[in-house]
């Protein structure tokens, strides 16, 4: 029988672990103190868990190290009995989210690092050296790719191999200077410290997303290594089929979704720099009169785009330093910004620019009250003057706030 070989009807509590609804059942055969943790989720995969579950205990005695492998099921087959039988542990979970299974897996995991994929024998776990190689390294996250492997004729449909798979690669890599080939592949490893720190909040697909992006700000060291990507098994439909047509096209959606949200520095901070640098130089020069450049004369117009400009520019630079605290893992580049924008020099400058910008409207003001209650249709230089005044004053303003959300927000981020 298959209950004979775990604790039939027993279940585990972890340190820590405080869902009540996780129940950790344990093989006989369990595993003491192991090196690697092959964290899987499965959903109704009774036809092929048998089979993995023996891939990746042969994959761990071809490595040479002592591991475990850590279901997270939510089920309604026979997936956990069958896995149960062939010696993994399962950690029974509500139906939630491929990134919910393995937040719910973190308190129950025993390695030292944390090898992820699939159950439906797609990534082939016969082969866990490179990664146990990078590792033993140093490495922290170690990135499989099929890319630079194997993808077996048939296995990956030609619009993500051709073109979803590169093209989001390829942004990524252009946003932040790395050098992955291959990051929607769900075969990778993690330190089980960095797993960890890294606080992962995705409930669905975009959790490889997450973790991509998040190795990246947390700079841990980073490797990639090659991987062996199969065909489904006769007769297995893939999770993507059995939500229909549309889930494909949701699954990238939310992966684009959370490359945006884990990246949202990039997208405010160097724009933000970008927008504020020629708004600046649309508004500053034309403040004592208008500029001619070949056929084209700058004048009121103009600074009225440089204002806009300007205010949208400092706007994302401001928010994207906000957002580059909350992804600073090791405090260094919130020191940094605290101690440019330390709080009675800024609010010093804040107050100064604020007085400035005054300054330049006023004659603006004053022609405004000489001629009854209205100007007149012609451009007066104080009008320039006000624009500018204007830049000053909501500079000064912004600045001052941005200020306090950044003291605050220092204050408060918790440090993993």
């Amino acid at each position: 029988m298959i209950g004979s070989s775990y604790m039939a009807g027993s279940s585990v509590s972890e340190p820590g672990a405080k869902d009540s609804e996780l129940r950790l059942l344990v093989p006989a055969n369990d595993v003491a103190e192991p090196e690697l943790s092959i964290v899987i989720p499965a959903l109704n995969e009774e036809p092929t868990i048998g089979q993995f579950v023996d891939w990746c205990q042969e994959g761990l005695r071809r490595a040479k190290v002592r591991g475990e492998v850590l279901i997270i099921d939510s089920s309604t087959d026979a997936t956990a009995e069958v896995a149960l039988a062939q010696g993994a542990r399962v950690l029974k979970a509500p139906k939630r989210g491929l990134g919910r299974a393995y937040i719910d897996a973190v308190p129950f995991i025993r390695g030292d690092y944390v090898l992820m994929g699939d159950a439906d024998c797609t990534y082939d776990f016969r082969n866990l050296e490179p990664f146990m190689a990078k590792f033993k390294d140093g490495y922290e996250y170690v990135m499989g790719s099929r890319f630079r492997g194997y993808i077996e004729p048939g296995s990956m449909p030609a619009l993500h191999r051709y073109f979803g798979t590169p093209l989001t690669t390829l942004l990524l890599n252009l946003l932040y200077g790395s050098r992955f080939s291959d990051i929607h592949c769900g075969m990778r490893g993690i330190s089980l410290p960095a797993l960890r720190r890294m606080d992962l909040q995705s409930q669905s697909w975009e959790y490889a997303s997450e973790m991509v992006l998040k190795s990246v700000h947390m700079d841990l060291k980073t490797a990639e290594v090659p991987i062996r990507f199969l065909k489904d098994s006769e007769g297995r439909v893939s999770h993507h089929k059995r939500a229909g047509w549309f889930s494909p096209w949701h699954a990238g959606w939310i992966n684009l979704k959370a490359m945006f949200i884990y990246g949202a520095d990039f997208f405010l901070f160097r724009p933000g720099l970008l927008l504020l640098l020629i708004g600046l130089l649309l508004t500053l020069p034309m403040t004592f009169g208008p500029i001619t450049i070949g056929p084209i004369t700058f004048s009121l117009y103009w600074m009225l785009l440089g204002l806009t400009l300007s205010v949208l520019g400092l706007h994302g630079f401001y928010v994207g330093c906000i957002v580059r605290i909350f992804f600073d893992y090791g405090g260094a580049r919130t020191r940094q910004w605290l101690q440019i924008f330390s709080y009675t020099r800024s609010v010093l400058f804040s107050v100064l620019a604020t007085l400035i910008g005054v300054g330049l409207t006023i004659p603006l003001v004053r022609q405004y009250f000489h001629f009854g209650l209205r100007l007149p249709t012609d451009i007066l230089p104080a009008s320039r003057y006000a624009i500018t005044g204007l830049l000053f004053i909501i500079g000064g303003a912004m600045n001052f706030t941005f200020t306090l959300a950044l003291h605050a927000a220092a204050a408060n981020v918790k440090r993993r």
